[in-house]
């Protein structure tokens, strides 16, 4: 019985370990255009572990494998690589309709934008005072 209870728990939380993935690579290919996080010599992994956590604490869902939330961590990876789409005026409208509005979408970008400036200022004050304490 517990054997059976294990692999139907493995079987459900496979897919939103996928999900949650696949949004960290998302966010890690934008850590590594962003010409600041070589500026000031973050490491792109540091700056999407960052991210993807700060964005996660105002992401629908109440626990980390929620499946509220892990449809949340498919749309942000998808809102994430728009613009490597074939067709990105079909994709815009199936975000909009897969995050509910077009307003739940900014929304989503905003929550996106905030948590990468609140990482940014977090990341470079920590290496200010690292840099003070040297001294």
């Amino acid at each position: 019985m517990k054997k059976l209870l294990l692999i139907s728990l493995s079987v459900l939380l496979l897919p939103a370990c996928a999900d949650k993935n696949q949004y960290e690579q998302a966010v890690l290919e934008q850590m590594q255009k962003e010409a600041d996080i070589k500026d000031y010599k973050i490491t792109p992994e540091y700056m999407t572990k960052c991210v993807v956590d700060t964005t996660s604490q105002n992401m629908p869902g109440i626990f980390a494998f929620d499946p509220t939330r892990m449809t949340a961590y498919r749309n942000y990876a998808k809102m994430l690589t728009l613009t490597n789409s074939t067709d990105p005026k079909k994709t815009l409208e199936e975000l909009r309709v897969e995050f509910g509005s077009a307003k739940d979408l900014a929304e989503a970008h905003t929550n996106y934008t905030e948590s990468l400036m609140e990482c940014y200022s977090a990341v470079i004050s920590e290496s200010e005072k690292a840099a003070k304490e040297e001294k």
